[in-house]
């Protein structure tokens, strides 16, 4: 790695928590570049062992937060979208870019380098539309802009890739509807990551709009069996089903995919297309060796087994340590949330009680019922206890769970140590809301493993639904209580 001086140019990833991002500050490290890595939320950026970075946090819909992001920024990497915040998110981008391409002119930034999506000629998918209308927004500015679009990234993360790996483990039987046929040239995530960095050293880049492209031409049905064949499953036995619509397979998508909704519903918008890419400048531009989609499988496959992979959360900065290709990529997420009339400490110190002698505050009986389903197993459920009564540290067991992550009065999250077809983990989250309210809120992720994962899943939903609302209610009430005691001790 060569040595940084603080005359080097400063290169921001913009988004830097996302799937690109996360895997491109790295990579930019290694090749001895001054960075400066920006999210929305800066928490999801402080668990990166990302040496000397500088966290930065920014919203491109609050204008407000970016000349400081932008601040002294030769090369910005764009990575930003907004398809999870629903069927608004075109005009979501589209104010987004305009905020990012002001700021960048008014900081006088060099140059924006924007990854896009590959446009079929005859495209009418708002998904695909809307990436390229928010390239020729950012081009409105006084900053030289490179757009880079690609078609499927082939790597951990992506959402077309974990649609195919997610159907592969968890259906036996998979009905092919006519966008199965349809063909695009998929490239390794490692491929994009390379363009991405050097074409900031390409003179002859600055200012166009290039083509990603694999070596091969593919349709999600090939890709699909070669992936099960990389992952020594059995080839899913296929029934064509050509009246198969977008919206069942939106459906099914949500239902055997753990991929966000809104990201896999822009996914089917755009399945109908045959995809093809012109990147004979690219590849003249920045000479690389390509990977065909199995040895791009592989190479993905292997970075998690050997626990390469930068984080498998979407949310905070923790992980459960499986790196298995087996897991799903993405959590299922399932959250119950409640108001107390009281401040973040008293919140936080019925918090620290849970487990342990105290039980779980709410339908107790039924966690101990699940530790005793899991000794049956032959697992540890039984083994209660912790180390402390009211204090929590990284490490520490309580009960059946394993603490993850602490930060004082705002979270804790518990790792799940019981035996089941998957990881999963609980976090609570405390946020202040004004001087006299504070909220906590439950999230349950769970990251399942085939077919048996997702069952087990949606086999405690119901139950995990009315918990998590009655768990956070009941803390509620004992900090008001707790409060209430405080005070008339003060009386």
């Amino acid at each position: 790695m060569s040595v940084i001086g603080k005359y080097d140019p400063l290169y921001l990833v913009f988004g830097a928590s996302g799937y690109i991002g996360s895997n491109l500050v790295p990579r930019l490290l290694a090749e001895g570049r001054r960075v400066r890595a920006a999210a929305r939320n800066i928490s999801m950026l402080e668990g990166r062992d990302w040496g000397e970075t500088d966290y930065i946090g920014a919203d491109a819909l609050d204008s407000g937060s970016l000349p400081a992001v932008v601040e002294g920024v030769e090369v910005a990497y764009y990575l930003v979208h907004s398809m999870t915040a629903g069927p608004d998110y075109p005009d979501l981008d589209y104010t987004a870019a305009a905020n990012f391409g002001a700021a960048a002119e008014a900081a006088g930034v060099k140059q924006i380098i924007y990854l896009s999506s590959l446009v079929p000629p005859n495209a009418d998918s708002v998904h695909l539309l809307s990436r390229q209308h928010t390239g020729d927004i950012l081009r409105r500015y006084r900053v030289r802009v490179t757009e880079l679009r690609a078609g499927i990234i082939v790597g951990p993360g992506s959402a077309a890739f974990e649609v195919m790996r997610d159907l592969i483990y968890n259906l036996p039987v998979m009905f092919t509807p006519r966008w199965a046929k349809s063909k695009s040239p998929p490239i390794a995530l490692d491929n994009i990551l390379e363009y991405l960095v050097r074409l900031p050293d390409q003179e002859k880049a600055i200012g166009g709009i290039f083509e990603a492209a694999g070596p091969e031409y593919l349709s999600y049905k090939q890709m699909m069996r070669t992936m099960a064949e990389v992952a020594s499953r059995r080839r899913p036995i296929t029934i064509p089903l050509p009246l198969f619509t977008p919206r069942l397979s939106s459906f099914l998508m949500n239902l055997f995919s753990t991929v966000p909704i809104n990201i896999a519903r822009a996914l089917v918008d755009g399945l109908k297309y045959d995809f093809y890419a012109d990147d004979e400048e690219l590849r003249q531009l920045v000479p690389q060796t390509l990977l065909d989609f199995r040895k791009a499988v592989e190479v993905a496959f292997a970075a998690e087994d050997d626990h390469l992979m930068v984080s498998r959360w979407t949310e905070g900065a923790f992980t459960l340590g499986r790196h298995s290709k087996e897991y799903t990529y993405y959590p299922n997420q399932l959250s119950g949330s409640a108001v107390a009339q009281a401040c973040p400490e008293s919140v936080w110190q019925i918090l620290m009680g849970l487990g342990g002698k105290n039980g779980y505050y709410y339908m107790t009986w039924l966690w101990y019922l699940r530790e005793f389903i899991d000794w049956l197993l032959g697992g540890k459920g039984l083994h209660r206890g912790r180390r402390h009564p009211h204090e929590v540290r990284v490490g520490d067991t309580i009960d059946s769970w394993r603490v993850i992550s602490v930060k004082l009065e705002k979270r804790l999250t518990l790792g799940m140590g019981l035996k089941s077809p998957g990881a999963g983990a609980l976090e609570f989250d405390i946020d202040q809301i004004d001087q006299e309210h504070t909220r906590i809120k439950a999230t349950a992720y769970w990251h399942s493993v085939g077919f048996w994962g997702l069952f087990y899943w949606y086999s405690f939903y119901p139950a995990h639904h009315l918990l998590f609302r009655g768990l956070t209610r009941e803390i509620c009430q004992r900090a008001e209580l707790l409060e209430s005691a405080e005070s008339d001790s003060n009386v």
